[in-house]
C-alpha cells in the first residue's frame, strides 16, 4: 500500500527548531553514522551459511498487521527532516516532507545499514546521510543509488535495494505505524532461543 501521509499533523507545533537542538542533532548523527559504518564493515566479509535445524527453534506464527504506537506527535521533526522510532520491535524512520506530510520507512539504509532517520527530506525523497542514496518517501524505492564520493566506492559492489514503507496515522497524541507485530518473533525463531536452564530447557518453563 506504500507509506501514507496524514495532513492534520502539518499544523502541529514543532519543538526542535532551535539552534542548540539542531547542533545536538547533527552531532549525534555524526557519531551514529561513524559507529554504524564501523559495524557495517562486517557486511563486506563473506559469511558461512548457518544451519538452523535445532529443535530449540521457536514455532513461527502467521503475519499480523496492526497499527502500533511509534512516537509521540510532540516528537515529530520539522518539515524536511526525520526522526527514529520503534514499532512492533522494528526500527522505523518517521519523515516529514516540506509540506508537513508524514511518512514511515524502515530505518536502515542499504547496503551498510546506517540510520535513514539522519537523512534530509527533499523533493519527495529522503537521502542516506553518508552514501547519498535517495529513497522515495511513498514507495521506498531507490531514486538515486550511492551518488556521493564514498557512495560510488561502496555502492558499486551492491545492487540497488530500497527500504520498506509502512502506513502511518495519527491517533490522539501518538503517531501509529502499521507493521507485522509477529515479524520480530518470527525472525528470532530462526535463531537459538536462549541459554539453557538447569533442566536443559531454553524457554524457562518447567516440566
Amino acid at each position: 500500500a506504500g507509506a501514507s501521509a496524514f495532513a492534520p499533523l502539518r499544523h502541529l507545533p514543532l519543538h526542535n527548531n532551535s539552534c542548540s537542538s539542531h547542533f545536538i542533532y547533527n552531532f549525534k548523527m555524526k557519531l551514529a553514522v561513524i559507529a554504524t559504518l564501523a559495524a557495517g564493515a562486517s557486511a563486506f566479509a563473506p559469511t558461512a551459511q548457518v544451519s538452523r535445524s535445532t529443535a530449540l527453534n521457536a514455532k513461527k506464527v502467521g503475519p499480523k498487521l496492526q497499527y502500533v504506537p511509534c512516537i509521540s506527535t510532540d516528537d515529530l521533526p520539522a518539515p524536511g527532516s526525520a526522526t527514529s522510532g520503534v514499532a512492533g520491535g522494528l526500527a522505523i524512520c518517521i519523515a516529514v516532507d516540506e509540506k508537513g506530510s508524514v511518512f514511515a520507512l524502515g530505518d536502515k539504509c542499504p547496503p551498510v545499514n546506517q540510520p535513514l532517520s539522519f537523512g534530509k527530506v527533499v523533493g519527495g525523497t529522503i537521502a542516506d546521510p553518508v552514501l547519498g542514496t535517495q529513497f522515495d518517501l511513498k514507495t521506498g524505492e531507490v531514486v538515486s543509488w550511492c551518488p556521493s564520493g564514498l557512495g560510488k566506492l561502496i555502492g558499486g559492489i551492491f545492487d540497488p535495494v530500497g527500504v520498506p514503507v509502512y502506513p502511518v496515522q495519527a491517533k490522539g497524541k501518538s503517531v501509529n505505524v502499521q507493521v507485522d507485530v509477529n515479524y520480530k518473533a518470527n525472525f528470532e525463531a530462526d535463531y537459538w532461543s536462549g541459554i539453557l536452564d538447569a533442566q536443559g530447557k531454553s524457554n524457562g518453563k518447567y516440566y
